[in-house]
């Protein structure tokens, strides 16, 4: 996946292509996926009734461009069963896993159980665990039709 889709994709930030080759993505991929867990494709999340994991490449570029640093406290909205919050600690930061699907944030805890830098949180996605900030980066795992966070104090729109 690394040498076949990101780095052919335009992902050269070499932290972050060590951290994709350090998490299974299979590990965060609904069972009967796991043999396809590495296509370039949405995968239904472990443990949902309809969250998608972004496709690899998507996300790389995502997380590229938002320069996450060592450090830094990252919001993951979305993220289903765990994996982008655990390619974001891999990048160094604190992450809040926000998931507002039950079953993914069951097993997203599971998943990421003994990942001390990583707090799964259940609760409404609009919110944005604005309780829990503020981040330096925000991560959005898929669409949205307005912006999901108005700017407050603690968060800047220059990234």
């Amino acid at each position: 996946m690394v040498d076949g889709q990101l780095r052919v994709g335009g992902v050269t930030d070499l932290a972050l292509l060590a951290a994709f080759l350090d998490t299974p993505r299979e590990a965060f991929v609904a069972p009967a996926q796991a043999a396809l867990a590495y296509l370039d494709c949405d995968q239904p999340a472990l443990g949902s009734s309809g969250r998608r994991l972004l496709a690899p490449l998507t996300l790389a570029r995502l997380l590229q461009a938002a320069t996450v640093a060592p450090g830094e406290r990252a919001l993951d909205v979305a993220g289903g069963s765990g994996y982008s919050a655990a390619i974001l600690e891999q990048l160094g930061a604190s992450v809040v896993a926000l998931e507002s699907d039950a079953g993914a944030a069951d097993a997203a805890r599971r998943a990421l159980a003994g990942h001390a830098g990583i707090e799964v949180v259940e609760g409404d996605l609009a919110s944005g665990a604005k309780d829990r900030g503020p981040f330096d980066d925000i991560l959005v795992n898929g669409a949205s039709s307005r912006r999901p966070l108005e700017p407050s104090a603690g968060w800047s729109q220059s990234r």
